[in-house]
């Protein structure tokens, strides 16, 4: 009823139901394949159902944006969100969860911040790529950051065995990114650092698998790739570090994992926007059958992308070592790096609709981003160009 206050070209709820099929259709063939790092391609059932209710949401007469964070309506979806977020990531009770603005960068400061003002002034780091690198040096302006392995000799092409680590069984806590999304190294499983409090950087695999939450205490991670829109990072803290006994005297108050977790993530105007598209994005995650459903299809994405490569006799190669190669991010150069080639291959890609080919701007090259909103569809198409373009390139 609430939607008759609008004119009809407002809301698509408005329009007739053929009407609005063939609008959606129409928007559907118009989109491309988006291989960007983030923020990234979302499922197209999700941008609907969020199209759906933009103007007007469930009748209230106003859209999520408008709506006050501490209005009934929005402290539903509030509410149904984060009990979706712990049913598909099973977050045991003794742990709670935050949403922070600032992205996962923000978290660079806030875990020192938060876990470096006890007894315990030094952290480990594990440094397999740019994000971790760049965790580590934001560690060393608020305690002391001691490195565990640094692969940058390797140009972030590997994750040493654990016989080459050095930890400190001292340490406040050990950090590692699980996945790192310009290099596009994964973690394979979680890092034994034995007693030590763990803690992970999610960002770029969040949602792809299953995590072992109890091993950490605490995981982070930026929303843009694998949950919905930029604008919030997701925090899953053991309790213990939620009451601010190790939280230092200089932290700020909105990086406190306390007062967030104290205030219901809402000590001041969150994100709602990218909170209530996460909910939708955790709703379809049910229903096409949870992580399993994601790990399943990173596995046939990925797998697809690689033998692209593998069996392309080095016209297209791949740096990263075939026992850490990330699933999500697939880096690539193009007969031994020829810019000239690469650039070509990028310009020829937009032409069949497949698009943000281009690798990170310190590492050159090309990268597919392969998050759970690319269609395997996409990926074959991609496998099928790449195939394409080489029998026309290859010398």
């Amino acid at each position: 009823q609430a939607t008759r206050h609008f004119p009809p070209a407002c809301t698509c709820r408005t329009l007739p139901r053929k009407g609005l099929r063939r609008r959606i259709a129409a928007m559907a063939d118009g989109r491309v394949y988006n291989f960007s790092a983030g923020p990234s391609m979302m499922p197209l059932e999700v941008l609907e159902d969020v199209q759906r209710e933009l103007v007007n949401y469930k009748g209230t007469g106003m859209s999520i944006m408008e709506m006050s964070h501490r209005g009934k309506e929005f402290m539903g979806v509030y509410t149904e969100m984060e009990a979706n977020l712990r049913s598909v990531f099973d977050i045991p009770g003794e742990y709670k969860v935050i949403f922070v603005q600032g992205g996962a960068t923000l978290q660079f400061s806030s875990v020192p911040l938060n876990m470096l003002g006890g007894a315990k002034t030094k952290a480990d780091y594990l440094i397999t790529g740019q994000w971790s690198e760049k965790a580590h040096k934001e560690c060393g302006k608020y305690g002391t950051g001691q490195v565990v392995c640094n692969t940058k000799p390797t140009k972030f092409t590997t994750i040493p065995d654990k016989a080459e680590w050095k930890l400190d069984p001292e340490a406040a806590y050990a950090h590692y990114c699980m996945n790192e999304t310009v290099n596009g190294v994964e973690f394979k499983s979680v890092p034994d650092v034995g007693a030590v409090p763990l803690v992970a950087d999610m960002s770029s695999n969040f949602c792809s698998r299953n995590i072992e939450v109890r091993k950490h205490s605490y995981i982070y991670a930026g929303l843009q790739k694998n949950l919905g829109p930029a604008g919030l990072s997701v925090g899953i803290i053991r309790s213990d570090f939620a009451t601010g006994k190790d939280e230092m005297k200089i932290c700020p108050t909105y990086c406190s994992w306390k007062i967030t977790a104290d205030n219901g993530s809402m000590y001041n105007t969150p994100a709602c926007w990218t909170m209530y598209v996460m909910g939708e994005y955790l709703k379809y995650t049910k229903k096409v059958g949870g992580l399993a459903h994601w790990d399943e299809l990173a596995d046939k994405k990925s797998r697809l992308l690689y033998d692209a490569i593998d069996g392309s006799d080095g016209f297209y190669q791949c740096p990263v070592n075939k026992s850490c190669r990330s699933r999500m991010n697939v880096p690539f150069t193009i007969r031994g790096g020829d810019e000239a080639l690469e650039k070509k291959f990028l310009e020829d890609a937009k032409k069949v609709k497949l698009y943000t080919l281009a690798g990170h701007r310190s590492v050159g090259g090309c990268r597919a981003s392969l998050y759970n909103g690319m269609p395997i569809e996409g990926v074959e198409k991609l496998s099928d160009f790449m195939k394409s373009f080489m029998d026309e390139h290859r010398k």
